[in-house]
């Protein structure tokens, strides 16, 4: 993968396809009919974070953190109730909207900008303890090199990134197919994305989307933690683990006893499902 590539109106235009597709999915996960965003939940007192990021990003008091493609805020608003002062951001005005107006509800220490992620040091004043980034997030992107610069550019000398993500591994497999068979290449080359298109949304939520396409790409994990070195960052660890977030195929089974959680199933072939790393700036 070479360390750069030249970004023209072809990676823009992904972009905006993209944008259209997560402004009709943010209109639906903030009624949340299916229930997987718990905002009922949340409004009432509940934690959204999983298990995963619990255990690992410790504690969170006082500190500043930018939570980057946050979708409709719900996770930086349970940073905040954890006692950080955080900003999120992400592209959608729909869910910039839905963000603030959760904000306004419950008074937590946050606000919401909307913009590129790639535009965040543009967007975003000051500097962070930590850069936080979860769960379907760099998938999206065309470009790690330049993410993990923006990353870095966010950060107090000392402060850290923190990723958990899908696990490249499993997202080269076919969801659709019996077995999980392979079914994309390792590594997705910026110009030529996975292109899918899909009618409704991941939660279980039967309503129509309008914008039904999505680009995709598969970054390695070699790809991923180079980035991140490269831009002056220092890895700390580098976890993988054998749940994820969401069912990613009809097969994957729900964790009894964990909220929203899913894993293969029994007699399945182990694989890893998610990855997590925590990095801190030079």
């Amino acid at each position: 993968m070479p360390a750069f590539f030249f970004w023209d109106e072809t990676m823009t235009d992904y972009l905006k396809v993209n944008l259209a597709n997560w402004n009709d999915r943010a209109a639906i996960h903030i009624k949340d009919e299916a229930g997987g965003y718990r905002v009922k939940e949340f409004l009432e007192g509940a934690d959204n974070l999983h298990g995963i990021e619990d255990r690992e990003i410790g504690d969170v008091r006082g500190k500043r953190i930018a939570h980057l493609q946050c979708h409709f805020g719900i996770d930086t608003l349970c940073l905040a109730r954890r006692g950080a002062s955080c900003v999120g951001l992400d592209f959608s005005p729909v869910a910039i909207t839905a963000a603030r107006d959760l904000q306004k509800q419950t008074g937590l220490d946050a606000s919401f900008v909307e913009g590129n992620v790639y535009d965040a040091r543009a967007l975003i004043e000051g500097n962070f303890d930590m850069v936080y980034v979860t769960w379907g997030a760099i998938g999206w992107l065309p470009d790690v090199v330049r993410w993990a610069k923006v990353m870095s550019s966010l950060l107090k000398p000392g402060g850290t990134l923190y990723l958990l993500e899908g696990h490249p591994t499993l997202m080269a497999l076919n969801e659709k197919t019996p077995n999980l068979e392979h079914g994309f290449d390792w590594r997705t080359p910026p110009n030529a994305p996975i292109v899918e298109d899909e009618a409704t949304t991941y939660t279980g939520d039967t309503t129509p989307v309008t914008a039904t396409t999505t680009n995709s790409w598969i970054h390695p994990l070699s790809d991923i933690i180079n980035a991140v070195i490269g831009a002056g960052m220092r890895l700390d660890y580098l976890h993988e683990h054998e749940e994820l977030a969401w069912q990613f195929a009809s097969i994957m089974v729900p964790i009894e006893g964990k909220r929203r959680m899913w894993i293969l199933p029994e007699g399945f072939p182990k694989l890893p499902l998610a990855f997590s790393l925590q990095a801190t700036k030079n």
